[in-house]
């Protein structure tokens, strides 16, 4: 072979993420958080606590009752006042620093049990069967896949269900 040519390979690689289903109760504190979130009408997406030197910090995601309709930074404020006293009594410090904030427009999906907060809203999945991207308005969902309402090229509508093992990734579309 001539030391000056190059041969490019090329390989494309198969997606072996899935996409998995975690209770959202199952995360510390998340049920207590719910409550309060709960009482005012938001729902709470994401909760994370991590210890920083001697802060606890934490990251809470918020949505409301309707998915469709975006949050706004009163919205954040509203849940973050009546949130931050509770996890400060949960956790017996004030030692804390919280960013409490909505999901976004681009929101990746990290955890299937988001999907169930989310119905209604226009998301896309990487279906690994068809490897390409599904999206469509979510119907429903459970601890083992999401339903989609998805558009056909030629109008029509069509339900279509795909299993959290055959999604690599999900995310909102942005309309």
């Amino acid at each position: 072979m001539d030391p000056h040519k190059r041969v490019l390979f090329y390989c494309r690689s198969k997606i072996t993420e899935i996409m998995d289903y975690i209770p959202l109760n199952s995360y510390p504190h998340y049920q207590e958080c719910e409550n309060v979130a709960s009482s005012l009408g938001y729902h709470l997406v994401e909760l994370k606590l991590s210890k920083q030197g001697s802060t606890t910090h934490i990251l809470a995601v918020i949505t409301g009752d309707d998915p469709t309709v975006n949050i706004g930074v009163n919205d954040c404020s509203k849940v973050h006042h009546a949130l931050l006293p509770k996890i400060e009594e949960i956790l017996g410090t004030d030692d804390t620093y919280m960013e409490l904030t909505s999901p976004g427009m681009e929101r990746n999906i990290k955890n299937a049990a988001e999907f169930a907060l989310f119905k209604g809203r226009q998301v896309r999945v990487w279906d690994k069967t068809v490897t390409d991207w599904v999206g469509g308005k979510v119907v429903s969902s459970d601890n083992a896949s999401i339903t989609l309402e998805v558009e056909n090229p030629d109008g029509s509508v069509e339900q279509k269900t795909v299993s959290y093992t055959d999604i690599a990734k999900a995310k909102f579309i942005h309309l």
